[in-house]
């Protein structure tokens, strides 16, 4: 994963992006690149462990959140269809109860 600096969100999350902070307010933006104060060397963005998105969108491998797409599976089982015996006994006990 290569690191592209972007005030945009780009596909693995940068220290420049907009909506990544750090947590210690220690990144210095007047270097390029972006540098740690706390630890006095280059940020390592999303490795770093204070690292975090205000869009709470920073994955734990370090993609951006807000370029995957989920994954939904499919059961494979049939969709229940309510018959229309179902709807007259449901009337019925309705009328029942008084309702």
């Amino acid at each position: 994963m290569s690191q592209t600096f972007s005030r945009e969100p780009t596909p693995v999350c940068n220290p420049l992006c907009r909506f990544f902070r750090c947590v210690k307010k220690a990144l210095n933006y007047k270097q390029n690149p972006p540098s740690c104060d706390w630890v006095g060397g280059a940020c390592t963005g999303h490795r770093c462990p204070y690292a975090s998105c205000i869009q709470v969108k920073l994955l734990p491998d370090g993609r951006c959140g807000l370029f995957v797409k989920r994954k939904t599976a499919e059961t494979g089982e049939p969709e229940i269809k309510l018959g229309a015996d179902v709807a007259i006994r449901a009337k019925k006990r309705l009328e029942k109860f008084g309702a």
